[in-house]
């Protein structure tokens, strides 16, 4: 039940802010805010990607069992491409949180502010939620793979490993914001690479950087703790419920 409504609320919120995008047109005579719409889709791609990614994972091992040592190679290099991909674009779900500066409003703008504050912030929740349920996820394959059991939800590894992808999120959030990386970019990493340095050569640059890093951290940590966490002790639950009765 927990699993679903998560699925469905996300899945829903999604719907909703692609909705009040595209009825602001309608409703106050504005054009389409189209980075809005690229956004979104940016924002849902990385589940997509993983779901490939495992599905692909599970093909290639199964293909690849009987082949030994060549075959563990094989599904380890399409576990490791997969994970990366997804890892690169997973920023951009969180990204949808910077839409709160409302700097899609022009001068003389028909439209109502609180009309505005609504569909911002619906949009910047929905990439909050993608997020949260892109980790959520990852985290049940992760017990899995590691622990082969739902009691690895609360050992101290698991916890790392969400905090580290959450500190990768906000960094990779900030790097989208300031420095307009976009996921694709990786194509050129030598001029990433320039590009990062010079600007973190700048006065002031790293200590900013910590601060956004941090706080961004720190709410998407308690944002995971109020929406995955619940529906995960209610996964373990059940499981632990099913196991006595058998």
């Amino acid at each position: 039940m927990g699993f679903s409504a998560l699925i469905f609320s996300t899945i829903g919120l999604n719907v909703y802010a692609l909705i009040l995008v595209l009825i602001r047109a309608v409703l106050y005579k504005q054009p389409v805010y189209r980075p809005m719409l690229w956004n979104i889709w940016l924002s849902v791609l990385p589940v997509f990607v993983l779901i490939f990614s495992a599905l692909a994972a599970i093909i290639t091992v199964a293909l690849t069992h009987d082949l030994g040592t060549t075959g563990k190679v094989v599904s380890a290099i399409v576990i490791i491409c997969g994970v990366l991909a997804w890892l690169l674009l997973l920023p951009n779900s969180a990204y949808l949180i910077t839409e709160l500066n409302l700097n899609h409003r022009v001068e003389n703008d028909t439209t109502p502010l609180w009309y505005d504050i609504v569909s911002v912030l619906t949009l910047a929740m929905s990439g909050v939620v993608n997020m949260i349920a892109n980790l959520f996820l990852v985290t049940l394959l992760f017990v899995a793979l590691v622990f082969n059991d739902f009691s690895g939800l609360y050992t101290p590894l698991t916890a790392v490993f969400v905090g580290a992808l959450i500190v990768l999120v906000s960094f990779g959030v900030y790097l989208g914001r300031y420095l307009r990386f976009n996921s694709w970019d990786i194509k050129h990493p030598l001029g990433m690479l320039r590009k990062a340095i010079a600007h973190f050569r700048q006065p002031g640059t790293a200590g900013n950087t910590v601060v956004f890093v941090l706080t961004h951290s720190v709410f998407f940590g308690l944002m995971y703790g109020c929406i995955a966490m619940p529906v995960l002790q209610l996964l373990d639950y059940s499981h632990s419920l099913l196991s006595q009765l058998r």
